[in-house]
């Protein structure tokens, strides 16, 4: 954790791609968002190489010393942009936070705490867990994202309710053991597949969630679900 005497960090790692429409209102939400005490916050924002208005709502935020902006020179997926952020950040403790509002800052200070308390090296936000508030959407994502999660308990002996959740906060010291391969959003299942095999405290906390449309602006398809299965089975396999 921090040097003695020094605040606990927490990284903030938010990879974007074209979230002109929700970024700035993120971006104040994590920096307003409630902490436990003692620990401060630092947000490692990375574009995806937008080519909407991003970088130019997010530049203004850039004078808050709080606030790191780091630009990929083109698209080349959300595991990418997660390494890149990952590589950049200061903190103890590093947690993945989408820019696309359905993940709700104001609930990160509850995903810290098994942590702070001694209890866990990493801990996933379940949005199948617990009572909180969840928008009502797609019945299939649904079936699909509890299947994925399903064949990944298979292979890593897990319990996880929600693998696919972007809320994930781990300790430094454990991920900077994982090396990431995956560009996309195959990062889920690879980063819960090696987390597992380094034997660390895993606990779920449960979160609300507040799903969005493709017309709204939804990125994760099909594709991707296929995708999943086989980094299921390969990181399950080889690590």
């Amino acid at each position: 954790m921090a040097k003695e005497g020094a605040l606990p960090l927490l990284s903030v790692v938010i990879p974007v791609y074209n979230e002109e429409a929700t970024v700035a209102t993120l971006v104040r939400a994590v920096l307003d968002a409630p902490l436990p005490p003692g620990v401060d916050r630092e947000l490692v924002v990375v574009d995806d190489g937008s080519t909407d208005g991003t970088v130019v709502t997010l530049a203004p935020f850039q004078a808050d010393v709080r606030v790191r902006v780091f630009r990929q020179t083109r698209n080349a997926g959300k595991g990418a942009a997660l390494r890149r952020g990952f590589g950049e950040a200061r903190g103890d403790l590093v947690v993945v936070q989408d820019a696309d509002l359905e993940y709700d800052p104001r609930e990160l200070h509850k995903l810290l705490v098994p942590i702070l308390d001694g209890r866990a090296d990493a801990v996933f936000g379940s949005r199948f867990l617990g009572g909180e508030p969840h928008r009502v959407l797609f019945f299939w994502h649904m079936v699909g994202n509890r299947m994925l999660t399903l064949l990944s308990n298979a292979f890593t002996n897990l319990n996880l309710t929600d693998m696919e959740t972007c809320y994930k906060v781990f300790k430094a010291d454990t991920l900077r053991r994982i090396r990431l391969q995956e560009d996309r959003f195959g990062f889920e299942p690879e980063i819960t597949a090696k987390v597992a095999r380094l034997g660390v405290r895993i606990y779920e906390v449960g979160i609300g969630y507040a799903g969005r449309t493709y017309e709204e602006g939804k990125k994760i398809g099909w594709k991707d679900g296929f995708r999943a299965l086989w980094c299921i089975v390969k990181y399950g396999l080889i690590g």
